[in-house]
């Protein structure tokens, strides 16, 4: 038998270390030849690490929430053979962390300890029930009449196991603790709790909130919000879902806002751009690459639709679901979640009125959708109902002035609000 040591790879891009996400596996579990031995978090993206070889794993080399560098011993297995280590460093292997248990250094958060908090025993009503009548009186003694009149229970449903049926101290305790009648509502909704639970922010939580914090940090944020008129282009959308809805997929909204971004951007490019405030430059690009913010399982995700100055609706609303599937599903690669040059987010019916997105560095700019609602409005001096959207967007005040953002969503409105100029060349 010989030991197979995997060290942590060289994910590219001048990555010189990782954090350890999760383990897959733990220290006597047998592993074979592809199997997902544990994910690691990049700046971008999370990784799977698989096993090269069969065999039980023996060492685990970190927990989760390490940061760990490139070529660090990550996991020791047995095979069989001679392995890819040599005999004296077999030892060394061996003191590598065995079924870690304690939190890593970079995690100041403790292990989670929740503390249960029972209802006062005065609103219990619980335990094993006998049907009697209400005006029945069952047999027992003065005091067990007393203790049932200070434990809030009915006497009347308790099963007496005295002779004759007599309830008895044992009796009333049985009905406590045997629990077969369910609590009173009222008790439980206001009964007292002290439960606490702390949890380490690893992994993408932390990524995230690195991130948040970094772009409210370094960013100048200022958000404008705009109502706009999406009754034209819903009236659309519905039409078009319904002629080819079938054949080539339904049609979302996003696809006609990753549209009317594109068209609203040549006219703006200051807004498709990134900026690198450490070198004091920014890039401008004609390429519109547009980040859609997916909520995940593991946090918030923000794939990217390349190139969607070239994309009809339909390959846009492809790419969109197929992007988020993926991110969902925690199988987006790296490139699919880098390299956007502008964001647009939505909450769809949760959107509220009025939000303020946080930038997505080194981007500029950030367009939020809230959610549509059907209002009364004048129309040519009508009351009509209309269906109403708000945008509420972000920029950075480095990059962009306040006027260009103004003007950048109303081209947006104007393009959502006359949906045929979407696509008038």
């Amino acid at each position: 038998m010989g030991t197979h040591v995997i060290k942590m790879p060289d994910i590219g891009e001048g990555i010189a270390e990782v954090e350890l996400s999760v383990w897959h596996v733990k220290v006597g579990d047998m592993v074979v030849e592809d199997q997902v031995l544990a994910d690691v978090m990049t700046d971008k993206a999370m990784v799977d690490i698989p096993s090269p070889v069969h065999g039980k794993v023996i060492a685990l080399g970190g927990v989760p929430g390490e940061v760990m560098a490139v070529g660090s011993i990550l996991i020791s297995i047995e095979v069989e053979g001679a392995g890819n280590v040599k005999e004296s460093a077999q030892s060394a292997a061996a003191t590598v962390k065995e079924a870690p248990v304690a939190a890593p250094k970079v995690a100041a958060a403790a292990e989670s300890k929740p503390v249960a908090a029972a209802a006062p025993r005065a609103a219990v009503c619980q335990g094993p029930m006998v049907a009697r009548e209400a005006d029945e009186r069952p047999l027992a003694s003065p005091a067990v009449r007393k203790h049932a009149l200070d434990l809030g229970i009915q006497l009347r449903l308790v099963r007496g196991t005295g002779p004759a049926g007599r309830v008895l101290h044992e009796d009333l305790d049985a009905y406590l603790a045997q629990g077969q009648q369910t609590q009173s509502t009222v008790a439980v909704a206001y009964a007292q709790r002290n439960d606490e639970e702390q949890i380490p922010v690893i992994g993408m939580r932390r990524k995230i909130a690195q991130r948040m914090q970094d772009a409210t940090q370094r960013a100048a944020h200022f958000s404008y919000v705009e109502e706009i008129d999406v009754t034209a282009v819903e009236e659309l959308r519905a039409h078009l879902n319904e002629k080819h809805g079938t054949t080539r997929g339904k049609l979302t909204l996003l696809p006609f806002l990753v549209r009317a971004l594109v068209v609203a951007l040549r006219d703006f490019p200051q807004i498709n751009a990134r900026y690198d405030d450490e070198a004091q430059v920014i890039t401008r690009l004609g390429a519109v690459h547009v980040g859609v913010a997916t909520q995940a399982d593991i946090g918030l995700m923000v794939p990217v639709v390349r190139h969607a100055e070239t994309r009809s609706l339909w390959d846009s609303a492809a790419e969109i679901s197929r992007l988020a599937t993926a991110a969902r599903n925690g199988k987006a690669s790296r490139d699919e979640l880098s390299g956007s040059t502008i964001t647009l987010t939505s909450l769809g019916a949760l959107g509220g009125i009025v939000s303020t997105p946080v930038l997505n560095l080194p981007e500029v700019a950030i367009v939020g959708v809230n959610k549509i609602v059907e209002r009364p409005m004048v129309v040519k001096g009508q009351i009509v109902i209309r269906k109403m959207m708000n945008l509420s967007s972000s920029f950075d005040h480095r990059v962009v002035d306040g006027m260009d953002a103004a003007q950048f969503i109303q081209a947006i409105r104007g393009l959502l609000e006359q949906p045929a100029t979407l696509f008038v060349e």
